[in-house]
């Protein structure tokens, strides 16, 4: 039997997540870009057989990241030199165009199988990657979340295959196209999420011998692997205080796994020689910004927090509240992923705002009617939805949802302290991301939200918005006070 020893390390949705942090009881260092590199290079030169992927959502999540649209975080990554990565939908956040200019500042292929341009059939990227080490062929493809589709919503040139089963059919085209070579280990790497990870693993032919799913998107933490229809699925949780790693035996003749194991690594002060060259690099960008970005906009009375997207949230009761009133709205539903920071406050920086509230999309405020409204709350706040992938939303002052878990259904809704009439006419705040995929958030079409008229847009640049917003309200409080609630 003729084996070889390799070890796989692997992270995703780092999000721009550069710097150490102080934690723990004893305050130690964790996490951060140059003790992330210290391991992978400690890894490296212990064994002999190492490679690094990404699964996605490198980017977005620190100003440093914002000011320079991704540019400096693929900069910084060609110094952490990873074999292969895949996209994840926060790529596509500074556009399509500019994505393709990010993957020519990459010295490492960025691979997917699934994104099309439509008129020519053509796949927009590379769909997977070969790393010949040690003798034997290791086979990447690339697959991506849905989400994207919906982050490139008006681009109507590019089209992808995003349910399941035609991921798996593309998969299948890619490993059938290599079946007379001798591919001795096949990885997909997603970024699809946990749970349609596993799906997804059920879905694969058994004949086309995929051995692996390295994922991302769910920012999902596991105590071990999960092992559906033979396939080994893992995910690193999120940012870079963490990293995944396999320890595999491959067979050659079988071209399988015959043994394994896996750790999920905590990124802590000690662990290996943190990486002086990227720390520097880091800090050159870093300097740059802080010149900018160090002035205060505003304080608050208190630290405000957004623990849980899917959750309400003191932090996203404040920028709900912020909009709603700016936009003189009965209702504003501001998506819960549009506030990337866990924390803000007391003292808000520019750069601290610039990282927690970083999209400039549009503000349009609709009428629709109380029938209308339900149906957008029952859409969001229905369990399956609530599971770390779907859409969530943070809602303004004078809204109460309750939803019956036991009976999925919305139970009541409120707006300025009355019940919500069917006839009655509400206006509704909206981000233009999620009115462009209104459909599959909220249960109404975009024409369906133009049906009761007097649209408008009250602002193209929503960060815009709550950044004055802020600089005009100090000592601001804000609190958890049951908008949202879910009972049995």
């Amino acid at each position: 039997m003729d084996t070889r020893r390799f070890t796989i390390l692997h992270s995703n949705d780092m999000h721009g997540d550069f710097l150490a942090e102080v934690g723990g009881a004893e305050g130690q260092l964790i996490g951060g870009l140059s003790l992330l590199s210290g391991y992978i290079n400690r890894v490296r030169q212990e064994e002999e057989n190492v490679l690094y992927v990404i699964s996605g959502d490198m980017v977005q999540g620190s100003v440093i990241d914002t000011e320079y649209k991704g540019i400096s975080t693929m900069s910084i990554m060609n110094y952490l030199a990873p074999d292969v990565v895949t996209l994840g939908n926060h790529e596509f956040d500074y556009g399509l165009p500019h994505l393709l200019f990010l993957e020519k500042v990459a010295n490492f292929p960025i691979v997917n199988a699934n994104l099309y341009i439509r008129q020519h059939n053509k796949r927009l990227m590379r769909p997977y990657h070969i790393v010949n080490m040690a003798g034997f062929d290791i086979l990447f493809i690339g697959i991506i979340t849905d989400k994207v589709i919906d982050a490139i919503q008006r681009d109507r040139d590019i089209g992808s295959f995003v349910t399941l089963e035609e991921a798996s059919a593309e998969v299948g085209k890619i490993v059938n196209a290599y079946k007379n070579d001798d591919i001795d280990l096949t990885v997909l790497l997603t970024h699809i999420g946990f749970e349609s990870d596993c799906e997804l693993a059920g879905l694969l032919d058994p004949a086309w011998g995929v051995d692996m799913i390295i994922g991302g998107h769910s920012h999902t933490v596991l105590e071990k692997p999960a092992e559906i229809n033979g396939v080994l699925i893992a995910q690193a949780g999120v940012g870079t205080n963490q990293i995944g790693r396999f320890d595999i035996v491959v067979d050659d003749d079988t071209n399988s796994i015959v043994e394994y194991e896996w750790q999920l690594v905590p990124i802590v002060e000690g662990l290996a020689e943190p990486d002086a060259n990227l720390q520097a690099y880091i800090d050159s960008y870093k300097q740059e910004v802080d010149s900018k970005y160090n002035s205060i906009v505003c304080k608050f009375a208190t630290e405000l927090t957004h623990p849980h997207r899917e959750q309400e949230s003191a932090l996203g009761n404040l920028f709900a509240d912020a909009l709603a009133d700016w936009g003189e709205m009965d209702v504003m539903l501001l998506g819960s992923g549009s506030v990337r920071s866990r924390a803000l406050g007391p003292l808000v920086t520019l750069g601290n705002y610039i990282s927690c509230f970083p999209y400039s999309d549009t503000l349009t405020r609709y009428t629709v009617t109380g029938a209308n409204l339900r149906r957008m709350f029952s859409r969001w706040m229905r369990p399956e939805n609530r599971t770390g992938e779907g859409e969530c939303y943070q809602v303004n002052t004078g809204v109460r949802a309750v939803y019956n878990e036991s009976a999925q259904r919305l139970e009541d809704l409120w707006v300025a302290g009355q019940p919500v009439q069917d006839e009655q006419i509400y206006t509704v705040g909206l981000q233009g991301y999620h009115a462009s995929n209104s459909k599959a958030y909220l249960d109404l079409t975009p024409e369906e939200l133009l049906e009761a008229g007097r649209t408008k847009v009250v602002a193209t640049n929503v960060q815009d918005v709550a950044l004055e917003y802020l600089r005009e309200h100090q000592n601001v409080r804000s609190v958890v006070e049951g908008r949202l609630q879910y009972v049995r």
